[in-house]
């Protein structure tokens, strides 16, 4: 899918539907591939740390997940940009999944949250095979590493699902690129709603892009410095961007 850059992030253009088929596509192909679910947390972390912004920048699709991320696409040329969010996508490749006859494997989160999501999943999707796995919150040796690829490839899965927070989802999915025979996609706090534990913002805050004060209000503690040190320096940036195209 073409790529347009915002700040210094590389994302992905098309309508939903049409990401969910280079997605399948991606899956059907059965080689190491992986997505980035970009919102502006991301693109801010992408652009202070070039490491970082290297593996955003080199996934083989990049969903403008937040709806910032999709307005900035208009702003700067053009691009009437469906929103592609994880909390979408997450239900409905399930789905997707289940219809084709493709399993699922959930990595990360913790034990109570992929409970919760494969009881969801087995009463909405009864014919979706799903693994899930919760690895150790600790850094692991070269032999754990190794037998959690090994687990998830022994399982085949269609998409291999990851929850670790940003950065490291995506950077751990990086590393496993080449060695993870799927197409692993991160998604991070879709997880949580997915489960159950935390909802979503009502549509009219997804529209208006005020998504992100739904989840200050639910989490001040954790995400008020976050959105202090990200949404104000994102803003400036991408008028910096547009007042010079």
């Amino acid at each position: 899918m073409q790529k347009k850059s915002v700040i210094s992030t590389s994302v992905s253009t098309g309508r939903y539907g049409e990401f969910i088929d280079n997605l399948m596509t991606l899956s059907s192909e059965k080689k190491s591939s992986y997505v980035c679910v970009v919102n502006v947390h991301m693109t801010m972390e992408a652009h202070r740390d070039a490491a970082f912004g290297a593996v955003v920048n080199n996934a083989d699709i990049a969903t403008p997940d937040g709806m910032p991320i999709a307005k900035a696409m208009k702003l700067l040329y053009g691009i009437e940009q469906d929103r592609v969010a994880g909390m979408d996508l997450l239900p409905d490749l399930m789905g997707e999944c289940e219809k084709r006859g493709k399993s699922v494997f959930l990595y990360g989160s913790t034990d109570e949250i992929l409970e919760k999501i494969v009881v969801r999943a087995k009463q909405e999707l009864p014919n979706l095979t799903i693994d899930a796995y919760s690895p150790p919150f600790r850094t692991l040796s070269p032999e754990e590493k190794e037998e959690i690829v090994s687990r998830i490839n022994a399982k085949n899965p269609g998409f291999v699902f990851v929850a670790l927070g940003c950065p490291k989802q995506e950077k751990w999915m990086a590393e496993h690129l080449g060695s993870i025979d799927s197409c692993m996609i991160g998604l991070g706090g879709s997880f949580e709603v997915y489960a159950g534990v935390k909802t979503r913002a009502p549509d009219w805050m997804q529209k208006y892009s005020l998504e992100w004060l739904y989840r200050l209000i639910q989490e001040p503690g954790r995400l008020w410095k976050r959105y202090l040190t990200t949404n104000i320096p994102f803003i400036l940036l991408l008028i910096k961007q547009w007042a010079h195209i």
